[in-house]
């Protein structure tokens, strides 16, 4: 009886730590997210000041919204997203961290002209409508016992359709086909923000018997990241629909 009692006391010991080594994990993640995302808020916001003034397109606002850079700026994102996932395990819990705030700078880059289309009043407030929606879907992918593993795959061939179709409709420019991605990509971020919290969550877990600092950290920057871009890309998705146009 008495080493039963042990057995069952250590377990509970074991699960206690774990449970405590979850949340300040996922803190740590929830943290690096939001730094990101007021770094992209500034640098989007510094980059439309300098782009016009008096009303008036400057010479760098030229250069970055109508010059041929504006591809590069367009696609760096893409890019970097790539890179940084192939490139994760040869770098350091640091260099990571920076990869992933620079990654930040060039998101505000590239979205900085919502400034120049949208109002500052529709923009905040279609902020805090997706930071409402995303805390309740977060919340659900952590709290929830259904698995959501099976949603993945649907999820992630539905976000390369609408790549696939955003750039197509960059040039072709129909409004109906907008209209069609901005209504797939809101359904798609929004179950992708569920997933990916599970998936931070059920990746500690299985981990927390060999768990290793590094691991920790980088860990924390990828999920980080993956709830950034659906944090991004819902309001971007959710822009379309509430934004009011200058």
């Amino acid at each position: 009886m008495a080493e039963y009692q042990t057995i069952s006391s250590r377990a509970g010991a074991r699960t206690a730590a774990i449970d405590e080594g979850l949340r300040a994990h996922m803190n740590k993640v929830y943290g690096i997210m939001s730094v990101g995302m007021v770094i992209t808020a500034a640098a989007a916001w510094a980059v439309s000041g300098l782009a016009v003034v008096d009303g008036q397109l400057t010479q760098f606002g030229a250069a970055i919204y109508t010059s041929p850079l504006k591809w590069l700026i367009m696609f760096a994102p893409l890019i970097m997203v790539f890179a940084f996932g192939a490139a994760i395990n040869r770098l350091s819990a640091g260099a990571a961290q920076v990869f992933f705030y620079a990654f930040a700078v060039m998101m505000g880059l590239s979205i900085s002209s919502i400034f120049l289309i949208y109002t500052g009043m529709s923009i905040v407030q279609t902020f805090v409508a997706t930071a409402a929606a995303f805390a309740g879907l977060s919340l659900y992918g952590y709290t929830t016992k259904k698995d959501l593993s099976g949603m993945g795959t649907f999820l992630m061939m539905g976000l390369i359709g609408i790549i696939i179709a955003s750039i197509v409709n960059i040039f072709i420019g129909s409004s109906a086909v907008a209209f069609a991605i901005s209504v797939l990509g809101v359904l798609i971020f929004a179950g992708l923000t569920a997933y990916d919290t599970q998936r931070i969550k059920s990746d500690y877990i299985q981990h927390a018997h060999a768990m290793d600092s590094e691991w920790l950290a980088k860990s924390a920057i990828m999920g980080a990241l993956n709830l950034y871009l659906d944090f991004i890309n819902l309001f971007m998705f959710l822009l379309s629909f509430m934004g009011q146009r200058e």
